[in-house]
Order: C-alpha cells, then structure tokens, then sequence
C-alpha cells in the first residue's frame, strides 16, 4: 500500500508535464520586436531576440550559440535591419524548415532620411515611400538604390499591426493556442492604442516641430505624431567638415537645443554640433525592450526639448 501510495504521487507530480508542448522557439531581429512577439505570444514562445541588448544592428554578427540555437526554432520575424542583408541567407541555411516571417509586409515603407549635406551630397527632405522592391524585398530604384528605414516599431499603430501579423502566423504554427494567441493580441492591442493616444496629446502641440538625431531611426515615429526628425548621419556615414557646418547652420536656424543620440552610435558628431550651438546630447534608444515606458520618455524628451 505504502509503495502504491508513492506511485501516485509521482505520478501526480509529473503528470501535467506529460504532454505539455514546449513553447515555439522565435527569433527576431531585434529586442522591440521580441516584446512584440512575447506580448502576443506569452507562454507558448520561448522568444530571443538575434541583435542582443547594446549591440548596432548595422554591424551585428550573430554568435555561434544563436546560429546552433536557430536549429530549434520554428520561426524568424525579420524586421530588415541593416545585419540581416549580410545574414539572412545563412539564417535560412541553419534551420531550412524555419518559417520567415517580414513583418514590413503591408507597410508602406519609408526611405531611410539622410541629411543634405553641403558639398557632400544632395539635400534631401523628409523621406518619400518605396515604390518598388527588389525579390530580397529592400527598397530599389531603377536609378538609385535608397534603402528602406526598417524602423517600423517606432510607431505603435504600425506596432498594431506587426501584432495582428505575428499573432496570425502563432496561430497557424500552433493552433491548438490560438485562443490563447487572440486574447494576448487583444490586451496588447488595447495598451498599444491608449500609449497611441498618450502620445498624441503630448506632441500635438509640436506639431511639424524639427529634432535632430544622429542616426535616422524615428521617420515612423515622427511621420505619426507629425514631426520631422532632422538626421545627421549619412548613408551609414558621419558628416565631413562642409556637412558639419551646414548642419549647425540649420541647427540654429530651428532653434534646435537638443541632439539626440542612439546609445550603440558614436556620440562625437552630435556632441560637436551640440557644442557649437549651446546645446545638450541626449539618449534616446529606439532598440530599448521596455517599449511602452521608453516610447514615452521619448516623447517627453522632445518636448522638453522644445522647451529649451
């Protein structure tokens, strides 16, 4: 009786793992889009994200754990980040059965801004739209190669729809969750639309208001809440002499107090135009997991800024 006793409860202790699934294992491009997939996915993903927390996607090399780690994974949600270019096609040969999910599917993407620069390139605006896409799906041009700002995740109505696309593609792979998936959607999509309107309160005022940043990696952000960010990189480049003084002419003319800088960049730019026009550098991280509150303290710094 005693060891029947025992018998049942091992049996009772393991018995609710036996059969639990192990959750789908994703990779994304990056940290803001892993929160993306968490959110929806909650505990049936094991979500890692491939650009690791400090690290510039622009020149990230994915370690040898992350390519062996990939061998397990039933999906990849890229973004487009600068790294995958160089990567995808040896992501692909690591797990071949891996699904690949774009989540820019639907978007209407924004040409990467840069900078006019005198004497050291054109000057260009605030960014147009892709009219077409090459078969790797980045930005062409039949004249011109301009690549597309694979910064989608700035704005939270685009960041709506990244969650509705990566909840459809949860629920495909497992769809024994998929209520579990809707409802996490469901929550998630009402906490992206009140940060929305949050936002929108605070920076209506500045509407059309310029800030200026070293990398250009808020053009969704600033086409949503109606400003316009003034970039002092160019195509992967920091500005040459001519460029600089051109830059803090404009900074001055805007009334700009404030460079914004992205914390995996070189600060030496920004603290150089800063100095010249009595101003302050400031981080701003668009790569930060903590999407919501760091959503927030951007807005709040460029209004700040605007006070200055």
């Amino acid at each position: 009786m005693r060891y029947t006793l025992l018998l049942l409860l091992l049996v009772s202790a393991v018995g609710p793992a036996v059969g639990r699934a192990e959750p789908l294992r994703v990779f994304a491009s990056v940290v803001p889009i892993r929160t993306c997939v968490e959110r929806v996915g909650g505990e049936h993903v094991d979500a890692r994200a491939m650009v690791r927390p400090g690290y510039n996607p622009h020149t990230y090399d994915p370690t040898p754990q992350q390519i062996s780690a990939l061998a397990k994974a039933v999906l990849y949600v890229r973004a487009g980040v600068p790294f995958e270019d160089a990567w995808m096609e040896r992501i692909r040969s690591a797990n071949p059965a891996m699904q690949i999910l774009d989540v820019r599917s639907g978007i209407d993407r924004r040409e990467l801004e840069a900078q006019g620069h005198d004497g050291d390139g054109d000057a260009q605006g605030p960014s147009g739209h892709d009219r077409h896409q090459d078969r790797h799906g980045q930005a062409a041009d039949h004249a011109h190669h301009h690549a597309s700002d694979p910064h989608v995740w700035t704005s939270p109505p685009l960041v709506k729809h990244l969650a509705g696309v990566i909840r459809a593609r949860l629920a495909e792979l497992d769809p024994a969750h998929a209520a579990d998936f809707a409802r996490n959607h469901a929550a998630y999509v009402a906490e992206l639309e009140a940060l929305d309107r949050e936002l929108r309160t605070l920076l209506e005022p500045l509407r059309n208001r310029k800030f200026m940043v070293f990398h250009p990696a808020w053009s969704y952000f600033a086409a949503t809440y109606g400003l316009v960010q003034i970039p002092i990189e160019r195509e992967g480049k920091e500005p040459g002499p001519r460029a600089l003084t051109a830059l803090i002419e404009q900074a001055r003319r805007e009334q700009v107090k404030v460079v914004f800088v992205q914390p995996q960049f070189s600060r030496k730019s920004a603290e150089q135009v800063a100095r010249a026009i009595g101003g302050r550098v400031v981080a701003i991280d668009p790569l930060a997991a903590d999407y919501a509150a760091n959503l927030r303290r951007v807005a709040r710094q460029i209004v700040g800024a605007a006070a200055r």
